[in-house]
């Protein structure tokens, strides 16, 4: 991994241990609005997503009938609410080593920025559960308010680069526990994409995407450096 100037990760499930909160809290906001869907579906289909675009994409899956945008956006912020709710309350903490792993590229001079499905303002509540600052802790941090087109879309990590004045994506990491983080990667183009195993899917799932490498953890990443 010698030459690398940008680590771009995922949160949830790859940097930030909530134990699947934020997609038992689409489930639950589905079977409210009368969908019955299993967790393992909404793993499978809606992890990494643009959480408004991960509930229409289900609901074309299980559903007959094309939802109206409407229904949507009111399942949509009926979700917003519950995971608002759900974190007041919830014990976040980052996975094991993956604040070393920070330091330890930060100090080899690599950015590390956080990107993420999440809107920016639960992005940045998470940040502030895990006392994790910008410019102390990580370089930046992109969201899906940042860009136009969410992942699988190559927009979050070219707005990193653009940030960073990193031109060659060969030069970039991409790390996250789900295909769409994957594929996000490779439509950047970025010399390095990594599945980890902490959080949405499993070794098979991801094999699917090509990644470079599937690691149990983010932290094993130190061992490639």
């Amino acid at each position: 991994m010698k030459g690398i100037e940008l680590a771009v990760f995922d949160m949830a499930g790859t940097t930030v241990n909530e134990n699947n909160v934020v997609y038992k809290t689409v489930q639950k906001s589905l079977k409210d609005a009368g969908y019955e869907v299993s967790l393992e579906m909404i793993l499978e289909h809606g992890a990494g997503k643009e959480k408004r675009n991960a509930i229409a994409h289900i609901i074309d899956l299980i559903s007959i009938k094309k939802a109206e945008p409407q229904l949507i956006d009111e399942i949509f912020e009926r979700f917003r609410d519950e995971l608002k709710s759900a974190y007041e309350d919830l014990d976040i903490t980052s996975y094991d080593g993956v604040e070393e792993l920070f330091g330890l590229l930060r100090n080899k001079g690599i950015k590390v920025v956080l990107n993420t499905g999440y809107d920016k303002k639960t992005a940045q509540k998470l940040l502030k559960k895990l006392g994790w600052e910008i410019g102390r802790d990580i370089d930046g941090l992109i969201t899906a308010d940042d860009v136009k087109t969410g992942r699988p879309s190559a927009e979050m990590i070219e707005l990193a680069m653009e940030r960073f004045s990193i031109k060659d994506a060969s030069k970039v990491l991409k790390a996250g526990d789900s295909i769409i983080d994957i594929e996000e990667g490779k439509n950047a183009n970025c010399g390095f994409t990594i599945g980890v195993l902490t959080g949405a899917q499993t070794r098979e799932q991801l094999l699917t995407a090509e990644p470079t490498l599937i690691l149990d953890s983010l932290a094993e990443i130190k061992q490639a450096l």
